[in-house]
């Protein structure tokens, strides 16, 4: 507050300054009909109204940048606060049909076996503490990506009443390198959903996660039926925006389907 008030108060000295004198010339040569007007100063005087002036006007300057920058502050944060808020919705539409999946199973299994269904009802809690808190930290450790992912996988097992063929590779130098939450699942949930979940035989996930001193790299490779229309859809159009916020430049998204195999592969840059 104080300081608006300052700023207003320098805007009325320096309107005030210009304004006045101006004034006083023009009702003077109203009034007498002149064409013109001389004032005749001591050179001091002259001196000083001239440094005024000078002054005057680079304090005029100076309250322009003042404001220019100061719009531009505001500006910059707007836009920041808008990327945070859309990045935050981004996150807030992970797929939640698992879900509602998990329940349906719970429902059944709490019967069926009882123990089973204790661990899942923990894995889950997991995993849901994971997506709704940890989920919006702009950054969390390797370690607790490769955690959830495996919860993730462990859970999608439960599920499934056959054998299925999910492998979770892992070759990081460092599981305390900074990344940003819930990014990889949409890869690996996409990979369930278009594979394991469509195919009835010798369905796989391939997943690998690497990383050195420059580079965080996220594999995922499975097999899908060929008749299915879409195997992108609204998680692969997520993650490319939130890749285009948060990293830009520094983050590399492909995919690439040869016969019946999908592959994706995301590759970051550490700062």
């Amino acid at each position: 507050m104080p300081s608006k008030i300052l700023q207003r108060a320098l805007y009325s000295i320096v309107l005030v300054s210009l304004i006045i004198p101006g004034g006083i010339i023009i009702i003077y040569l109203i009034y007498t009909g002149e064409d013109s007007v001389t004032f005749t100063f001591d050179t001091s005087v002259g001196t000083i109204l001239i440094l005024y002036y000078i002054i005057l006007f680079f304090t005029l300057i100076s309250l322009v940048i003042y404001w220019f920058i100061g719009q531009m502050k505001d500006l910059l944060a707007m836009r920041h606060e808008k990327k945070k808020a859309e990045i935050m919705l981004l996150q807030s539409e992970v797929n939640p049909h698992f879900f509602f999946n998990m329940l349906n199973n719970l429902y059944a299994m709490v019967d069926k076996d009882p123990l089973l269904a204790k661990e899942v009802i923990l894995k889950l809690s997991d995993i849901m503490r994971y997506s709704i808190y940890e989920g919006k930290n702009e950054l969390v450790t390797l370690k607790e990506e490769i955690d959830f992912i495996n919860n993730y996988i462990n859970l999608h097992k439960v599920r499934y009443h056959r054998e299925i063929d999910v492998q979770f590779t892992v070759e990081v130098e460092d599981d305390q390198a900074k990344v940003t939450p819930l990014l990889f699942i949409i890869l690996v949930e996409n990979a369930f959903k278009h594979g394991i979940e469509t195919i009835t035989h010798n369905a796989f996930i391939h997943l690998r996660l690497t990383s050195d001193t420059h580079k965080i790299t996220f594999e995922v490779e499975n097999n899908f039926e060929k008749n299915q229309e879409n195997m992108t859809g609204i998680g692969l159009t997520n993650l490319r925006r939130r890749l285009e916020l948060l990293y830009a430049e520094r983050s590399k998204f492909d995919t690439e389907i040869k016969d019946d195999i999908y592959y994706s592969k995301l590759e970051i840059s550490v700062k």
